[in-house]
Parts: C-alpha cells; structure tokens; sequence
C-alpha cells in the first residue's frame, strides 16, 4: 500500500482487514483447486504485501492521528512565514520583527 507512513486511521486499518481476508479467501481457492503449493509464488507476494502493513498496524500508536497531523502542518507552515512581511507601510524598522501576540 502506498500510504503516507505518518497516519494510520480506521479506512487504513479496514483495507488491511480485507487485504487479510482476500489472502485466506485466495488460499482456500487454491487449496480446493488442489493448487496450493504451485500458487506459493503468488502467496509470498500477497504475504509481503499484508506482513508489511501488519507492521504498520502494530506500530500504529507511534503515527499521528489525521488531526495531529493537519495540525503540525498548520504550525509548521506559520513558522515558515516571514517575519518581515510587507504589511507595514516603508517608513517602520523592517528589520524588527513583530511583536508576538
């Protein structure tokens, strides 16, 4: 799954149970077929594929929620503003910053 690392919300969490339920469904099929050992190929991949976003469910505690997340954006995006913005007509001190507050 190509999902951003830093969040692991409840859609996340329910495509990994469908990812689960879709391999044990595919081993079934392939048992019944009496394919089970010649789908190996296709089960490892599948198994990569859910072992690594098993991972990420169970270091989920470590992830920022969707709101902690939106929130550190905002606050990162007003630190990075500039301090001496043109706001003040030409004849102040540019070269002071703002007072805070």
């Amino acid at each position: 799954m190509a999902e951003h690392d830093e969040v692991y919300d409840n859609q996340r969490a329910e495509r990994l149970a469908a990812l689960l339920r879709a391999l044990a469904a595919r081993i079934e099929e392939l048992d019944r077929a009496g394919h089970l050992l010649q789908g190996v190929p296709e089960l490892l991949r599948l198994m990569g594929d859910a072992r690594t976003e098993l991972f990420h469910y169970e270091v989920r505690s470590t992830y920022d929620s969707p709101e902690s997340a939106d929130r550190r954006r905002i606050v990162d995006e007003a630190q990075r503003q500039d301090p001496f913005s043109s706001d003040e007509s030409e004849g102040d001190e540019p070269w002071r910053p703002r007072p805070q507050g």
